[in-house]
């Protein structure tokens, strides 16, 4: 039986992505084992939370993920298994593929994340670009420029 590994972090994002996938003639006749992939937590917040709160934390967000995307598969007829990526991903490829079969077919379904740059172009408003805002500045420099110096040169 062939194996479908799927890297999900964000259950809204992978829906569309899973729904999509299922319905492809061999996803019915293959084993899917759904890894999810918890968010990395801040290294200011992970000075105050004890370990075992943060695994407690990582299994209700893994629970969560789970019944979003689970019930949805299982519908369309797929035999679905469970992962909670607790540690690095390769490792965690590797104890699977030993598991499942090294022939295994791995599909990332995490949301992109967004370069800072991006973030920043996203949050300005839509009709400024930053570029506009820096030649603006420059614009108004040099007219100030000019004044000074036009009055400078006449007195």
């Amino acid at each position: 039986m062939e194996t479908i590994i799927v890297y999900v972090d964000d259950a809204e994002y992978a829906r569309r992505l899973l729904q999509a996938t299922a319905q492809a003639p061999q996803a019915s006749r293959a084993q899917w084992v759904l890894v999810a992939c918890a968010p990395r937590i801040t290294h200011r917040v992970s000075k105050f939370v004890s370990n075992r709160s943060r695994e407690n934390w990582r299994n209700k967000w893994a629970d969560r993920l789970f019944q979003d995307c689970v019930p949805m598969l299982n519908a369309r007829g797929v035999q679905v298994s469970t992962v909670l990526a607790r540690g690095p991903l390769p490792e965690l490829l590797a104890s699977l593929q030993a598991e499942h079969g090294a022939q295994a077919q791995v599909i990332d379904m995490r949301r992109p994340k967004m370069q800072e740059q991006e973030v920043q172009l996203a949050a300005a408003p839509a009709g400024v670009s930053p570029l506009r805002k820096l030649a603006g500045t420059l614009a108004g420099i040099g007219a100030l420029w000019t004044v000074l110096i036009g009055e400078t040169l006449a007195a």
